[in-house]
């Protein structure tokens, strides 16, 4: 995963796979929603369906009690073909599809023209073609990575090796040890440096520590890819090498936390001043490796799994240094592989495309270029410039500062109904809610690119400049003032987020589009749809770990004893209710791990469907194609989770991803309505039933 502050903040409560404090009442009384616009009778037909849904999806044998998931999915799921270039595919693909092909447009408009030297426009086009042009990557070969490679085969002491650990992320090799800035969570207001540990290239510790057959092959797969990685570049005793990288990260994993502790905000968060620091763990030379990383003037940090510190300095003390050297050079091609030779390339897209996921077929060339050219660490807040120009109707923005505050209004009216909650935490939650700030569409403020030197001679050096132009971006935060204005996301992405040191809700371009977003829409269908995405970040500042920040995105507690004990009580009987749920044969959801996102979701239906009814005031929803609105709001829902896997990428996902799979976001999250049972007259014999006193309603 990229280390980049902006990449991070956007991702830690991302929608998918992440704070504004102006000065807020704190009045309890509950506003008026804001008005939402019906329809005009002339306006364009919803994209899907007569009314936002496409009905034609639905396997309307399966009873809606039974599994909704199917009801609303079913014909979709038994006849779609999912293609060979996918892990999976699904709503967000669609429009994650539908991005890439726009964004194809912006580029080959660009390219077509003669841009002017130093333009952003010239920086675009050269970085696509240069990527594009395969001949003169095969051509090249290995030795665009000559020097890196003379460079780490010229490490012989442990010394040496603490300053390449250091040089890492500038050199995209490797490291046990890893950094990066973002907000003090005590203080959103400066940017703080959080040291962690890492370093792993399977996906997580169970890939290394656990024996199932699924891993054990994976593992004697690994070996064979990095001996295959190694010989690329001639490397003697490559498949020896391959054992020791394999035994190395291993060790590593087995200090690495799981993954539910490292969500646990209270135990991340450990800051310290950088002389106790080096006080404390002793047995590395810290001013060496973070002279190395350009780190000037530290202060204070803050360590993430302090727990793990003491074992890898050992390990990185009495391991042997060439394994430590082969472990930086393994990665050092692999992680470089896609901007070199199609042979390499494709090495690397075997194990972890193929083994790790099932995918069989990479992606066209030009589909890996745009989203090379058009990600967030790369170019692509400059084509969402041009983006928004041509594809986002400003209409839609008005319109969602209408959802959105009828969200908030929803969610004070929850807090206000919260029979177990004190009205001493109450009012701190109210501050929390108005103090919410919106971001819709795209930032006010754009990148600044006019440093950046890109060409059409070598992709290799177009990714090392952009490399060294982020990181000499984020280690210059150090000392600095944050920046609220900044995104996480582009435009064109498809997903949203929470940002809980901003106390900030991330609604990119992208996602607002069919099924999520429609202006021609049932109003029901908004709700259900991109309505609950709004109420889903919402969530997260009041989920498992974002309700441990307070209005100003400071971390600290601000409940009661019991308020908090309540609320972990509720929490704890939902992650319950997921860890039940076995995906795969054999792999089970982690609750815990998940939890956050079930919480978002949960509460985020449950704030869209109290939203909806307000928006309808007081008047009956029509009937529609012989469903009420109540049925349209809770299949809109089901259709946004449309999605099928390959079940390598479906086990990779349950150890990695802290959201549940689309299935259970469906038929886990409805079962704990009670609107939902009379909406589709869900009996005890359905499977989905839930006795009354089992149903979990946080917000």
């Amino acid at each position: 995963m990229s280390s980049s502050y902006k990449f991070l903040a956007a991702t830690s409560c991302a929608l998918l796979v992440a704070c504004g404090s102006e000065e807020a009442p704190t009045s309890s009384a509950t506003p008026a929603p804001a008005a939402t616009e019906p329809v005009a009778a002339d306006a364009a037909a919803p994209e899907l369906g007569s009314f936002g849904i496409d009905l034609s999806h639905q396997d309307v044998n399966i009873q809606p009690g039974d599994d909704f998931f199917r009801y609303t999915n079913g014909r979709w799921l038994e006849t779609f073909e999912l293609p060979a270039s996918r892990s999976n595919y699904g709503s967000f693909a669609v429009l994650g599809d539908r991005s890439d092909q726009r964004v194809r447009t912006i580029v080959d408009d660009l390219t077509s023209m003669e841009p002017a030297a130093g333009s952003i426009e010239q920086k675009i086009s050269d970085y696509y073609l240069s990527y594009m042009d395969v001949g003169t990557l095969n051509e090249l070969g290995i030795s665009p990575l000559l020097p890196g490679l003379a460079a780490l085969n010229e490490i012989e002491t442990r010394e040496d090796l603490i300053t390449g650990f250091g040089r890492a992320q500038i050199d995209n090799t490797a490291s046990p040890f890893g950094f990066y800035i973002s907000a003090d969570r005590a203080d959103a207001d400066r940017h703080q440096l959080t040291l962690s540990i890492g370093g792993l290239g399977l996906p997580d510790r169970d890939y290394y520590l656990e024996d199932t057959e699924e891993f054990i092959k994976v593992r004697e797969e690994y070996v064979a890819h990095i001996t295959r990685t190694l010989n690329f570049a001639k490397i003697d005793n490559s498949a020896e090498k391959a054992e020791a990288i394999l035994s190395l990260e291993t060790q590593v994993a087995e200090h690495t936390w799981p993954r539910s502790q490292r969500r646990n905000r209270d135990l991340t968060y450990n800051p310290v001043s950088y002389e106790d620091f080096k006080a404390e763990y002793t047995g590395l030379d810290w001013d060496s490796y973070f002279a190395a990383a350009g780190v000037q003037g530290l202060t204070d940090l803050n360590v993430f799994y302090p727990s793990a510190m003491s074992p890898i300095i050992d390990l990185v003390n009495t391991l042997p240094i060439e394994d430590w050297k082969s472990y930086m050079t393994y990665r050092f091609i692999a992680d470089s592989a896609n901007v070199l030779s199609e042979e390499i390339d494709q090495e690397a897209f075997r194990f972890y495309s193929t083994v790790l996921n099932g995918v069989p077929e990479q992606r066209e060339r030009w589909e890996r270029g745009v989203a090379r050219v058009g990600s967030l660490g790369s170019l692509g807040e400059a084509i969402g410039q041009i983006y928004v120009q041509r594809h986002f109707p400003e209409s839609a923005k008005s319109q969602m500062d209408d959802l959105v505050e009828n969200l908030r209004t929803a969610l004070r009216q929850s807090i206000e109904q919260n029979i177990w909650m004190s009205a001493a935490t109450k009012e701190e939650a109210y501050k929390k809610l108005d103090a919410f700030r919106p971001k819709i569409a795209y930032p006010d403020k754009w990148e600044d690119f006019s440093s950046l030197e890109l060409s059409r001679d070598s992709l290799f050096q177009n990714a090392q400049n952009i490399r060294e132009f982020n990181y000499a971006d984020e280690i210059s935060r150090l000392g600095e003032p944050t920046d609220r204005e900044e995104w996480g996301m582009t435009p064109q992405t498809v997903n949203a987020y929470y940002n809980p040191s901003f106390n900030e809700i991330v609604f990119p371009a992208g996602i607002l589009q069919p099924p999520f977003f429609d202006p021609a829409a049932d109003l029901a269908v908004n709700y259900g749809g991109i309505g609950a995405v709004i109420g889903h970040e919402m969530g997260h500042g009041f989920d498992d770990q974002g309700s441990k920040s307070d209005w100003e995105g400071v971390q600290r507690n601000w409940w009661t004893d019991e308020d908090r004990a309540n609320f972990e009580a509720l929490a704890d009987a939902l992650a319950e209710q997921y860890s039940a749920f076995e995906p795969v044969p054999g792999y089970f959801i982690d609750g815990r791990f998940t939890l956050g996102e079930n919480i978002g979701d949960v509460g985020g239906l449950s704030l869209a469907f109290r939203a909806y009814k307000m928006a309808l005031n007081g008047e009956e929803a029509p009937v529609i194609d012989g469903l009420t609105g109540d049925q349209r709001f809770f299949l809109a829902w089901a259709q946004v989770w449309q999605r099928k896997y390959r079940e390598d990428a479906l086990i990779q996902r349950l150890t990695t991803d802290p959201h549940s799979p689309s299935e259970f976001r469906v038929n886990g999250v409805v079962r704990n309505f009670e609107e939902w049972y009379e909406a589709f007259d869900v009996q005890p014999e359905n499977k989905l039933y839930l006795a009354p006193e089992d149903r979990i309603r946080i917000w």
